[in-house]
Formats: structure tokens, C-alpha cells, sequence
């Protein structure tokens, strides 16, 4: 038969009563390809009614009555028969019948109706003949509605999320071979080509919201997986490669690289490496999301090298040809595949994706074979540049197409391929963690199947290999603030993979092979002596080695984190023979800097980097003072060594390392200082005030006013400076109380009473400053409940108002909160009130909320307490009162800053209201209470058209 048809009954739950559906089946070749049942449910997959029906047939086949189709048994019936047989049929179902049985009458009694010049009649229950199309049932007018729904949602309430979990059907799809894999991603792209924002963002001139842009990123990616599919059929591809045309012609298709052109090169070119970058690539050509794809149609798989790779293990040159250079082998005999390697990563996720692992496999050793190749012969050119680089100290070899960020993500492939083959599946696997996550991957040794048993290799140390020489690569930054924050993002992402893995002695030894590679890789190497002046920062990179090493190679950590800290962009102007960016040139007239939209982010990875370092090193002085020396030398920004110069000083625990590390604080402060001075900033008062309250020493102290004229103008040094040293709170106030604490520390008794003294001054005598200078000193020395007294009692004389989010007091007030939480509940609740009275800025109260919810109270594991570990709820005391706070203090701040706001704030604010949202979504009814709030700012600024219209865009 080619008709099932059944009824199901779904048994009755406490809600609702028991429920039978009548289910219809069609079926050709061992395809569904029809389906329709009685609950009327919507959805692009079937309904659990038509599972558990074609469950039933292929597990019962012998409980199903098998029937002729029914023109067989009508053909056996005599014409009193067939007279009975239809009245009986228009009488069971007369209601829907009727009318098309009387439509049907009316034209078989007519002679010339179109329903008598056709012999016969059609049979549903026949099956289709065998010219007939067939393939898996796929309700299209569903998948259009669905994706329509989730696009008008604009990426929010999930959508995003839902339209991601559509991609993963169509790769599941193509997984399993079925030929509905490109039929829906075509139904897809047509709804994404058809989505009204498009016309609107390109009239407007903005750019495509972020959310939308990785969307377009995965269509794009998807297509170029479906036209390498290795087995489809040339009419196929000839018919994706009109469609692909047709939507790249279409003026609202999104560009490859969000609103500037590229100037990457054809996808089927491998790119050398050179810098001959000729004028005519200010005229380049339009490339959209789907150019990749297009130009995907133009690759095929007959090359029998390729078809020799993929085919077998043992694949191996003869060994009479080993000597001497080969295109197609290395000098082991193993094959390698020299093409463009972007485009050869393609080829891998489409083998992995049509469901050919093994084939995936193999593919990526030879293009891994081949990168070494690459490197082994990047070095030897090196080894003959090297006197001559060194001397100009720059160079212009670079690679103008980078391997993270590209839109094909070539490293990531490659890494996925390797470590799909290592995944050791638990029998538990698919069980949920209790924070809700899954769990990590668990990975294990699987060595690489070649003839030469003995290399030892495993495919999980050639994933680690692979993701270091593409993340190491020296690259030059691209165009355009997507380009340049996709390479962040595509890096943060490789990172976080690479996490998963448990360094090994196996993988340590990869760890450290490479790390050597790329510290002597020279201009090829993101961490070479000497790199291109535009070359991508190593920084967050540097930072993942930095902690990977460490336990294992000291030496080695630190020499790689100092080489990464260069930032050379900041560092020279480009030398008027630098051709390789002429549109950079063009792009920058007023300024010397390339146009680096992600460059605060850099910055502030360079700062981390720095930050990481000083951590570790604390204990040494040699270390540190070489960290120090590169801050001095790298870091451009004074916002940032001041943040270095705290981080130093918190760190300084007496205990160690306080003398060296308060010496790189002071140090640090002292270099902000002379950057800004003639520059006069708003950092410098909260320095000055800051090395003038001789939190680093006394010593300190005397040597700044030695040497005021280089640090401070005379204003300063009268005014900030003067005020602060001579005051009679900081004299008689923080620094008496510090010294007599200091002075009285081995005597019991005595401390006691210098405490005491210092608790009776604070509600008079003291500011906040002096008195969360002394709790500080209290924590270091190993009394935090004195510590959390002090500080308590500093927050009742602090006041921040809504819009001092730069406030030097703010680090004070999270340090403060961070205590309370660390001795527990109880202190905790005791402090939040005080907080929730002084501090009314949005921000700062939000940044409190958001650490004490992500650990549990308590850790500092005061003797003799119970500590529950278990992490505070937003919905019960003490957080619920921080949480009101914050969000009556982000509904006030809004309406205070839309009271005199100016167009080119209008991002700043989206952003702001962005992350209001984060915490109107912790409360139960969040985002009720948050959708109440976007209404009435509609309501109340409904003047204000262009700004309302970004606020609707963003959040509907």
C-alpha cells in the first residue's frame, strides 16, 4: 500500500480528557510524503500522532490490515454495487461531502466537461508512478510562516534562538541525506530576502542589528555546505546557482562584511603571500553573504588526488619519489592538499555535514600535513630575512585574509572535525547538569588512522595544533566594524573550545611545540619578532597560553605574554612606503590610525593581559619588574594603567610581596600622572588625591613631593595635592590611624584600643575615603569583620548620584559589597540597605547585584560559621531590596537622561536601556514590568520620533 490511515488516542492527563485523532499517511519509496491529522497542530516537524502511527506500522506490520488500492475493489463491484457504496459514503459524511459529490455529478453528466476528456480517475491510495517526484513530506507553508514569525520578532524573545535551532535541523538534514535539507533552507532564505527591515536599514543607512548578522553569517555558511554537497546533481547546483544569483542581485542582500566592500579574494584563489595590493581594490566588487556560496558552485570533487585522500587511510606516495619536491606529498609520503585553505575547510564541514566523517577526517589531516609544510617553509624564508627585518624593525608580509573572523571559519571547522572523532560519549551524556548546563565535552586519545602507526599522533593533539597556528597566524585587521568584531568574537569562541580540553602530558607537549613555533615564526607569526604594523593583537590569545603554560613552563609563558603585549598600531605612524591598505590610507585623512572600530576592546584585552601577569608574578621581583617595563612601554591609555595601578595595589597582600608590588602601584599611578599632564584629565584629580593619601607609603609620599613639578601643574600641586597631604584628616585621620594600627600590630591589648579610637573618629573626623583606606588595611591583616565594620560605616558617608558612574568611589563600594558577601548572609543583609541608600546609579547598583548572584555567600569561610553554598535568590531578601533598587534607579536615570538628550547619544542609550533589561529580567514578572516601562517612555517621548523609532526596533 502507499495509504496509512489510523486513528490515535492520547490517553487523558489531569487536565485534559482522553483524545483520538484520525491520522492519513502517504508514502512512496520508503519516503513520507503526505501527511494530515486531526489535531490541527502546525509545526515544520510531525505531529507525535503521525510518529506514533508510522511507529506502529514498522514495529507491528502484521497488526495493519493490508488493502488493494481502492480502484481495484471498486473495478469488482456490479453497478448496483457502486450505486450503494456511494450513497452510503455521501451519507457518512454528508456535511462535508455533499457539495463535491453534487459538483461531481453535475460534470460527469455533462459531456463536454474537462472531467470526461480524461480517461479514468485518480486513486489516492495507488501511489505515484515512477517518473513522479518523491520525496519527504515537508509543510512549507509552515516553515514560511515560522521563520516569517520569528524574523517580525526582530531577534528577540528567543527567536534568535529558534531560527539558530532551523539551521540545526537543515545540517541534521543533510546529515541524513534527505533531499528536504536544501528544499527548506531555500524556503528559509527566501523568507530572511523578503524581511521588511532590510529596505528600511538600508535607506537609513544603518547597519543590520547584531543578532541578524550572525544569522545572515550561518545562511550564508549553510549554502556554501549545500552546493558542495559531493554527490549532487548538476541540475541541482545549476538550480541553486540561479537562485543564489537572483537574491545576490537583489539591492537589500546583506554584504558578506556588513556595510563596507571586501577585499578578499575569490574563493577558489589561494591567496600568496604578498603585498602588491593594487589601486583597482578601491573598486571592488559587491560581495554579499552569498558570493561565497556562488563561487562554492564552481568546485567540484573529481580531482583524483582529492578523490584518493578521501577515499583511504593508506594513501601514500611511492617511496622512489620522496626525494625532491612534490606538490602532492610531503616528505613522510603523506598526501597533502595545497589549495586555498579557507576553501578547503569549506570542503571538510560540507563532507562532515552531507554525513562522510571518516572523509571529513582524512581531508583535514592533509590540509594540517600541508599547513606544517607551510610553516616549516615560513621559517627557513625567516631564518634568511631575519638581520634585515630586525634592523627595519617592521615589515609588510602579512596575510591580508585572516583564518579567524572569516566568514567561512575555516579553524573552527577543523577543530570541530578533529574533536567529534575524540568526543567520548557518556551513557549519562544527556543528562542536565543542576545549573542547567550541559556538561563540558569529555574527550579522549584517538590515534590518527596512517600507515605509520608509530607517529603517535592523536586526532585530539592535531585539533589543538590546528586552533594555535590559525589563532597565531599574523593577519592584518579587515575593513569594517563587523569584520573587525566577528575576528573577536570567532576568537573568543575558538578559546572557549579550547578550554574544554584537559592539557594532558600529550597535549602540553603540542602546547609547548607550538608555542616555540609561533615565538621564532617571524613576520608569518602573530607572535613573532617582528609583525606587520595593522597585524591583529595576540593579546586575549596570549592570555589563554599565558595560563595554559604557566603550570607547566614558566619561561615559556612569560616570554610568549611579553612578546604579545605590543599593540603596534598605537605605536608608529604608517610609513609613507606602506601600499598594502590604500583605502586604510583613504579612510583615515584626520588621523594617523587606521579605522580600528574594536580598538577600546583591544585595549582593554592588552590591560587583562597585563593583569594576568601581574597576578602570577607577585612573589617575584624579577618578574615583576619586567612585566612592569612592558606596561610602561605598551600600554597607550592612562584610564588603563590606572586600573593596572589598583589591581596592583589590591593585590598586594602584606604577607608576600607587598613591598614590590605597592612599588609597581606607585610606579604605575606615578606614569599616569606624566602622561596626562599636559593633557589635564579627570583621572588625574583621583590619582593625585590617590598617591597624596600615601596609600603606597610613607616613603613614597616624600619621594612624590620631592619630584612634584614633573607630576603635578602648580595648580594641581597647591590645590589636589597640597589639600590631601596637609589635610587634617588624612594626617591626623587615615595616616595616624594607619601608623598607630601599624605600630600597635604585635601588641594585643594596644590594638584593641587603636581600633576602638579609630571607630569613634570615623562618624566625625573621617571621609569615606580615609575610612575604606583603613578597612582595606583591616582585610589585609586578616580581620574582615573589622574590615566590613569599617567599611560599613564609610557607606553611610558616601552619596553617588545617578549619573556618577566614574565615581572614584565606586571600586570602593564593590570591594565593600565583595566582603560582605565572602563573611556571608548576615553581613550581606546588612549591608545592602546602606549601599541602596547611598549609591543611586543604575550601573554600579546592577554591577552589585550581578556578583552577588554568580557565587554563593560565605566563601570566606569564617571559623566556626555555616556556609549552605548555595547560590542567593533575586526573589528573596536581602537581594530582592538591591534588586528594586536597581531597577527604580535605571527607571529615574532614564528619564533623567531623555530629558536633555542629543541625537549622537541615542546608541549609548539603546545600549543602556539593553542592559536595564538585563536586570528588569531577574525579577519574576521582569519582563512584564519591562515592557510596561518601553510603553510608557513611548508614550511620554512620543516627540522624540527617531529615538522612539530605534527603541521599537530594538525591543518591539
Amino acid at each position: 500500500g502507499f495509504h496509512l490511515s489510523g486513528t490515535v488516542t492520547e490517553p487523558a492527563t489531569a487536565t485534559e480528557p482522553e483524545m483520538t485523532y484520525k491520522v492519513a499517511i502517504s508514502f512512496d519509496r520508503c519516503k513520507i510524503t503526505s501527511v494530515t491529522c486531526g489535531c490541527g497542530n502546525k509545526d515544520i516537524f510531525y505531529c507525535a500522532h503521525v510518529v506514533a502511527l508510522s511507529l506502529y506500522r514498522i514495529r507491528k506490520p502484521d497488526q495493519v490490515k493490508l488493502r488493494l488500492p481502492i480502484s481495484e475493489t471498486l473495478f469488482q463491484m456490479n453497478r448496483d454495487q457502486l450505486q450503494k457504496f456511494v450513497q452510503y459514503l455521501i451519507t457518512a459524511h454528508h456535511t462535508e461531502v455533499l457539495p463535491t459529490a453534487q459538483k461531481l455529478a453535475d460534470e460527469i453528466l455533462s459531456s463536454n466537461s474537462e472531467i470526461n476528456q480524461v480517461h479514468g480517475a485518480p486513486d489516492p491510495t495507488a501511489g505515484a508512478s515512477i517518473d513522479d517526484e518523491n520525496c519527504w513530506h515537508l509543510d512549507e507553508e509552515q516553515v514560511r510562516e515560522q521563520v516569517k514569525l520569528f524574523l517580525s520578532q526582530g531577534g528577540y524573545y528567543g527567536s534568535g534562538k529558534q531560527l539558530n535551532s532551523m539551521f540545526a535541523k537543515v545540517r541534521e538534514m543533510l546529515r541524513m541525506r534527505d533531499s528536504n535539507g536544501a528544499r527548506m533552507l531555500t524556503l528559509i532564505t527566501e523568507q530572511f530576502m523578503a524581511d521588511p527591515r532590510l529596505s528600511l536599514w538600508r535607506q537609513q543607512g544603518t547597519g543590520i542589528t547584531e543578532k541578524c548578522r550572525q544569522l545572515w553569517g550561518e545562511l550564508g555558511a549553510l549554502w556554501v555546505c549545500v552546493v558542495l554537497n559531493p554527490h549532487c546533481k548538476l541540475e541541482e547546483k545549476s538550480c541553486w546557482l540561479r537562485q543564489l544569483r537572483k537574491w545576490g542581485e537583489m539591492d537589500v542582500c546583506p554584504l558578506e562584511d556588513g556595510n563596507y566592500g571586501n577585499e578578499l579574494p575569490n574563493i577558489t584563489n589561494a591567496l600568496t603571500q604578498s603585498s602588491g595590493h593594487s589601486q583597482d581594490s578601491l573598486a571592488r566588487p559587491r560581495r554579499t553573504v552569498f558570493t561565497r556560496a556562488i563561487e562554492g558552485c564552481d568546485l567540484h570533487w573529481q580531482d583524483s588526488h582529492l578523490q584518493r585522500i578521501i577515499s583511504s587511510d593508506f594513501y601514500v606516495s611511492p617511496s622512489y619519489q620522496r626525494e625532491g619536491e612534490s606538490l602532492l606529498f610531503n616528505s613522510q609520503g603523506q598526501p597533502l592538499w595545497l589549495k586555498h585553505v579557507p576553501t578547503a575547510c569549506a570542503r571538510v564541514d560540507a563532507l562532515r555535514s552531507h554525513g562522510y566523517p571518516r572523509e571529513a577526517l582524512r581531508l583535514t589531516v592533509a590540509i594540517i600535513n600541508t599547513l606544517r609544510l607551510q610553516q616549516q617553509r615560513q621559517l627557513e624564508i625567516y631564518k634568511h630575512q631575519k638581520k634585515e627585518l630586525l634592523q627595519r624593525g617592521a615589515t609588510t608580509i602579512t596575510n591580508l585574509e585572516g583564518w579567524v573572523g572569516h566568514p567561512l571559519n575555516p579553524i573552527g571547522c577543523l577543530f570541530l572535525t578533529l574533536t567529534e572523532a575524540c568526543r567520548l560519549e557518556e551513557e549519562n551524556c544527556l543528562e542536565i547538569s543542576d545549573a542547567g548546563d550541559s556538561k563540558p565535552p569529555v574527550y579522549q586519545h584517538v590515534p590518527v588512522a596512517t600507515s605509520s602507526q608509530d607517529s603517535g599522533e592523536s586526532y585530539l593533539s592535531l585539533a589543538l595544533e590546528v586552533a594555535l597556528m590559525g589563532m597565531g597566524q599574523q593577519r592584518v585587521m579587515p575593513e569594517g566594524l563587523y569584520a573587525q568584531d566577528k575576528v573577536c568574537r570567532n576568537e573568543e569562541q575558538i578559546i572557549a573550545r579550547l578550554q574544554d580540553l584537559e592539557l594532558d602530558p600529550v597535549l602540553v607537549q603540542t602546547l609547548r611545540k607550538q608555542c616555540i613555533l609561533l615565538l621564532e615564526g617571524g613576520p608569518f607569526s602573530g607572535l613573532g619578532e617582528v609583525i606587520h604594523r595593522e597585524s591583529v593583537p595576540m593579546h586575549t590569545f596570549a592570555k589563554y597560553l599565558f595560563s595554559a603554560l604557566l603550570p607547566h613552563d614558566a619561561d615559556l609563558a612569560y616570554k610568549l605574554a611579553l612578546r604579545a603585549m605590543r599593540l603596534p598600531v598605537l605605536e608608529t605612524t604608517a610609513p609613507s612606503s606602506d601600499v598594502t591598505h590604500p583605502h586604510h590610507l583613504v579612510s583615515v585623512v584626520p588621523s594617523r590610525y587606521p579605522r580600528w572600530f574594536t580598538l577600546g576592546h583591544l585595549e582593554s584585552q592588552q590591560c587583562e593581559l597585563a593583569s594576568t601577569m601581574l597576578t602570577a608574578a607577585k612573589g617575584d621581583m624579577l618578574r615583576l619588574r619586567t612585566v612592569l617595563e612592558a606596561i610602561q612601554k605598551n600600554i597607550h591609555s592612562s584610564s588603563l594603567i590606572f586600573k593596572l595601578a589598583q589591581d596592583a595595589f589590591k593585590i598586594a597582600t602584606p604577607k608576600n610581596s607587598a613591598p614590590t608590588l605597592l612599588n609597581v602601584a606607585l610606579e604605575l599611578g606615578l606614569q599616569v600622572m606624566r602622561m596626562t599632564l599636559s593633557t589635564l584629565n579627570w583621572r588625574r584629580r583621583e590619582v593625585g588625591r590617590w598617591l597624596g593619601a600615601g596609600g603606597t607609603g610613607v616613603r613614597a609620599l616624600v619621594s612624590i613631593l620631592q619630584s612634584w613639578y614633573s607630576l603635578f601643574t602648580p595648580t594641581e600641586a597647591t590645590s589636589i595635592v597640597a589639600a590631601t597631604v596637609m589635610a587634617h584628616n588624612t594626617i591626623l585621620g587615615q595616616n595616624c590611624a594607619l601608623s598607630a594600627l601599624t605600630l600597635c600590630e604585635k601588641d594585643h591589648i594596644a590594638f584593641e584600643t587603636a581600633y576602638q579610637i579609630v571607630i569613634d573618629a570615623a562618624s566625625t573626623g573621617m571621609t569615606y575615603t580615609q575610612l575604606f583606606t583603613i578597612a582595606r588595611y583591616m582585610e589585609h591583616r586578616g580581620y574582615p569583620l573589622r574590615a566590613f565594620k569599617l567599611a560599613s560605616l564609610a557607606m553611610t558617608h558616601l552619596n553617588l548620584a545617578y549619573n556618577q558612574d566614574t565615581h572614584p568611589a565606586i571600586n570602593d563600594v564593590l570591594w565593600a559589597c565583595a566582603l560582605s558577601h565572602s563573611l556571608g548572609k548576615n553581613e550581606l543583609a546588612a549591608i545592602i540597605p546602606l549601599v541602596v541608600k547611598s549609591v543611586h546609579c543604575a550601573t554600579v547598583l546592577s554591577d552589585i547585584l550581578r556578583r552577588c548572584t554568580m557565587t554563593a555567600p560565605g566563601l570566606a569561610g569564617i571559623p566556626g560559621r555555616r556556609n549552605s553554598g548555595k547560590l542567593m535568590s533575586t526573589d528573596k531578601a536581602p537581594l530582592r531590596q538591591l534588586l528594586d533598587a536597581t531597577i527604580s534607579a535605571y527607571i529615574n536615570t532614564t528619564h533623567s537622561r531623555l530629558t536633555h538628550i542629543s541625537p549622537r547619544h541615542y546608541g549609548e542609550f539603546i545600549e543602556f536601556l539593553s542592559k536595564a533589561r538585563e536586570t528588569f529580567l531577574l525579577a519574576q514578572d521582569g519582563h512584564i514590568q519591562f515592557a510596561q516601562f518601553i510603553d510608557n517612555l513611548k508614550q511620554i517621548y512620543k516627540g522624540k520620533k527617531k529615538l522612539m523609532l530605534l527603541v521599537r526596533e530594538r525591543f518591539g
